[in-house]
């Protein structure tokens, strides 16, 4: 089974969960995008105005390659500067509530953001917003070329995540889990053991059965010992990660509480 396909697209979090961030509707980035437009049109033209009257007696070669740079500096260098400063956010997505992160949800780099400018100076200035437009629209996160590119999406910050509820402990496996190694356990797999326990009551009987077999072969392949036998495979499953969920609550209290006790507690936390 290829499970690791289960964690191509989301952030995985450290139970297994798999994460999709909110993303940003095609309507809000072209929102978020225009104002970024107008505020960069109005200095570009008073970054014209300034250098105007530097260049008003040189030659024609020289006034090119000054509105070149200027151009260059405002429309590409402004906002990748902007972007990396900010962690993926713009005037634009500030005021929207946007930001743009990596594919795995992480925050941009300095490479991210401009690889997105110069993309975007194409896409956008060139050829007038079309090819984003159109790629917003066909893309599954609504990517412009430049995030496709890049590597990266836009989430939006004001959308509530819902995170689906953990799978208890089967109380006959207790015993077992407790003392089994479930650490070897890839994220993908536990990735699609979350995802098929979460869909378990509605997926067809004729599908069910095998898929959770299927699963629990591949699980069996990274606990020690064995889970005992005679014991429905989705108990195993929710058994296994039931177990992996109680370790790491454990070991963020405890880092949580080293950490209170060396650092101190933060008053405004």
């Amino acid at each position: 089974m290829g499970y690791r396909a289960y964690a191509s697209e989301d952030v995985v979090t450290g139970e297994g969960v798999a994460v999709e961030l909110p993303v940003a509707t095609t309507l809000s980035r072209a929102a978020s995008g225009l104002i970024d437009l107008a505020l960069e049109l109005a200095v570009l033209l008073v970054a014209v105005f300034a250098v105007g009257p530097l260049i008003a007696f040189q030659s024609d070669a020289v006034a090119q390659a000054a509105g070149l740079v200027t151009s260059v500096a405002v429309l590409v260098v402004l906002p990748a500067t902007l972007e990396t400063l900010t962690r993926g956010r713009t005037v634009g997505k500030l005021a929207l509530g946007l930001r743009t992160v990596r594919d795995d949800g992480g925050p941009i780099l300095g490479r991210h953001a401009i690889v997105r400018a110069l993309v975007g100076f194409v896409e956008i200035w060139l050829l007038t917003g079309v090819p984003a437009l159109v790629a917003s629209v066909a893309t599954s996160r609504a990517k412009r070329l430049g995030d496709l590119a890049a590597g990266t999406y836009v989430v939006s910050q004001r959308s509530r995540l819902r995170l689906p509820p953990p799978p208890e402990m089967p109380p006959p496996l207790a015993s077992w889990a407790t003392t089994a190694d479930v650490a070897a356990l890839p994220s993908g797999l536990t990735v699609a053991v979350r995802q098929f326990l979460a869909r378990a009551g509605s997926l067809p009987a004729a599908s069910r059965e095998p898929l959770a077999r299927e699963l629990a072969g591949e699980v069996r392949r990274f606990v020690a010992p064995a889970p005992p036998d005679g014991f429905h495979p989705e108990y195993v499953l929710a058994a296994v990660v039931a177990e992996r969920r109680r370790r790491d609550t454990e070991r963020l209290a405890r880092e949580r509480a080293l950490h209170d006790r060396v650092v101190g507690r933060d008053p405004l936390g």
